[in-house]
């Protein structure tokens, strides 16, 4: 079966999953059958789809004609047979009970299409163990969604022991249709990836730290929020997502159970949904832990037993470093991928870590993988050696290293595609942006293949939101200041530079697009600069550049409320060159990069300096500099070539010389 063949899928589960993935499935244009136990639980399900679906019609995402049209795709249904009858692809979204999973999937195996794909949308339950109860385990497949479906962009797409090559690859691609980001796992194993990484070492170590009376919830919290900038502290996290989830995926994997988490689930004090967790929500404020509870309480214990984990997922063969570290951002709002943050911190630290715990615990737990082993003995402790699970080095071209928050590509035409690629935070700029994005400029301005640098946001929903505030918790204002040759890098590069503008344009994102010498947006982008809501202004040339563009008034109205533009009242505004349909905006961008890379090469140099260098300087100083580079332009092979091609009518070629 290919991707184009699927014309309708079955949902199994109408709560809070089911019905999210029903929902992005009638999204994606399928028809759907949504199913659950009883009316009044599937009729519950189609009006949350009802009602999410008429938000988007109020955000203007989707016209009221278009959401009505989405809904009517979605088909709700009590009767199993009749569910799965004609579907194509099976979702199940049912409790994480074995029993019961296996009790469904013998029935969809029954009564769906032979054809059919059996997915079970499971957070850590064993594929190969649920197929078993089919007589079609090569179509069995897992399809780990986040929740909530509608807005996470994860997809965990597990490969069962007996599930086919084809099923895995159908699944990725259905996943992709649906408009979010597959992550395969390669084998069936606990917790697959994120929650591998995520429940045993982020959530349950921290609560053996605070059972040893090493810290306190408050102290552990509060350091993993404020200063290492992750959005949550493992115990605020835990009372958000239910704690009793955490406690029984570990009693699943038969593993121990610090005694802080027996005793909140022994007194039903399972988090926010009980009104009580580790905070009190009823009557209490909550998680309302001071920034300065964490100050000294150190998290390597933490790091290591997470970085252990996807060692060990790497060593059997389960993902690869770019995928860890992609799914535990995308699925778990991670600041920056684990393994890039294991590199920064040393594998050195954290092998003598663990093997500091598994002395004085005498606990599996903590023992050292063969992996991190093998890195600490090779010399590959990370950033400061210049390799870890990525290489590193200022010197290193752009060809040869390995970039984390920057996908480049030069091709033929001689355009240099610059993207942000940080879709899961909108291409907000973090510390590795920041680093490497003047080293791909540099490297760029030494290529004579590139004539021309396109930069552009991963994914349809942002450009560059701006700076990645889970930073700003690092207590490092210096690294924020310091951001000169982040912003200088387009708008000295020597050749000419193309911000493509597709979403959000905001703050730090807007400051980045004001660098560079065109500025190209699709309709449906906003613009802003919304520092001031911060108490902050621009820091990336967003008030000095903004001016000279726009003037003062309007810079100040833009700067001062803050507020959101279109891109409609920008291009008005004098802020962007030119906006574009939705759907002809790659095209737009490239007709007009590659008009550029055919010019003359030096004389399209020659005019961003002049006009740069000549718009600060008095009109006698500015004209100066117009001749003298009138006058080197006239000893060029390109002048030559361009004269020639005119009077002979033909099209010119430029070799930049």
């Amino acid at each position: 079966m290919k991707l184009e063949d699927i014309k309708t899928i079955a949902v199994i589960g109408a709560g809070t999953m089911g019905h999210g993935i029903a929902e992005l499935a009638a999204l994606a244009g399928y028809n759907v059958v949504m199913r659950d136990i009883n009316e009044e639980l599937v009729q519950k399900g189609y009006k949350a789809i009802e009602w999410s679906l008429n938000k988007f019609a109020e955000k203007g995402t989707m016209t009221p004609d278009q959401a009505k049209a989405t809904l009517k795709r979605v088909k709700a249904v009590v009767d199993i047979k009749e569910a799965v009858k004609d579907a194509d692809f099976v979702i199940e979204a049912a409790p994480e009970i074995m029993k019961l999973k296996k009790e469904l999937f013998t029935d969809l195996d029954k009564y769906a299409q032979k054809h059919a794909i059996l997915a079970s949308n499971t957070s850590s339950l064993s594929i190969t163990e649920i197929s078993k109860a089919t007589k079609r385990p090569g179509q069995v497949v897992g399809m780990h969604y986040f929740n909530p479906p509608v807005k996470m962009a994860l997809v965990e797409v597990i490969k069962g022991k007996e599930t086919d090559e084809n099923v895995m690859k159908l699944t990725v691609d259905l996943t992709k249709k649906f408009g979010k980001s597959p992550i395969r796992v390669e084998k069936d194993t606990f917790g697959f990836i994120v929650n591998r990484v995520l429940v045993g070492p982020f959530m349950f170590e921290s609560a053996w730290i605070v059972s040893r009376g090493q810290a306190t919830v408050e102290e552990v919290d509060s350091r993993m929020k404020y200063y290492e900038g992750f959005p949550m502290g493992p115990f605020e996290l835990q009372d958000l997502t239910g704690i009793d989830i955490g406690y029984h995926l570990t009693k699943e994997a038969g593993l121990p159970v610090p005694s802080l988490i027996e005793d909140v689930v022994k007194k039903n004090r399972l988090g926010r949904k009980t009104g009580a967790g580790f905070y009190q929500y009823k009557d209490g404020q909550g998680a309302n832990f001071s920034r300065d509870a964490g100050k000294n309480f150190d998290p390597i214990t933490i790091y290591a037993l997470m970085v252990n984990e996807a060692c060990q997922l790497i060593d059997d063969g389960v993902s690869v470093p770019s995928d860890i570290d992609l799914a535990v951002q995308l699925g778990a709002g991670f600041p920056e991928g684990i393994l890039a943050r294991a590199d920064r911190i040393g594998m050195d630290k954290m092998l003598s870590a663990l093997e500091g715990l598994a002395k004085e615990h005498k606990d599996e737990r903590y023992k050292p993988s063969n992996l991190l082993k093998k890195m600490v003995k090779e010399g590959k402790t990370g950033q400061a050696a210049g390799e870890g699970f990525y290489k590193y080095g200022s010197s290193a071209s752009a060809g040869a290293r390995e970039f984390k928050a920057i996908k480049l590509e030069v091709d033929k035409q001689g355009i240099a595609w610059i993207t942000l690629n940080r879709p899961h935070r909108l291409n907000a700029i973090n510390s590795e942006m920041r680093e490497e994005l003047p080293i791909v400029f540099a490297d760029a301005a030494k290529n004579d293949a590139v004539r021309v640098v396109v930069i552009k946001g991963a994914g349809d929903k942002a450009f560059s939101a701006g700076a990645d505030i889970t930073e700003f918790a690092g207590g490092k204002p210096y690294q924020f200041a310091e951001l000169g040759e982040f912003f200088n890098a387009p708008a000295q590069f020597p050749k000419p530079v193309i911000a493509a503008i597709d979403g959000f344009a905001l703050g730090g994102g807007l400051e980045l697009a004001l660098a560079c010498d065109f500025r190209i947006a699709s309709k449906r982008s906003e613009l802003g600069q919304p520092e001031i809501k911060l108490g902050l202004i621009p820091g990336g040339g967003g008030t000095q550049r903004l001016v000279r563009l726009i003037g003062p008034s309007r810079t100040k109205e833009l700067v001062m409320i803050g507020d959101r533009i279109s891109a409609e009242q920008a291009e008005q505004w004098g802020l962007i060159n030119k906006v574009v349909d939705n759907n002809k905006f790659d095209g737009e961008v490239r007709s007009f990069a590659e008009k550029l890379a055919s010019g003359p090469p030096i004389a399209i140099r020659f005019t961003k300096k002049v006009v740069d260098w000549g718009g600060q300087a008095p009109m006698e100083a500015a004209l100066f500099i117009e001749r003298e580079a009138f006058g080197l332009l006239f000893s060029t092979e390109d002048m030559i070539e361009g004269t020639t091609a005119f009077l002979m009518k033909k099209k010119p070629e430029f070799k930049g010389k």
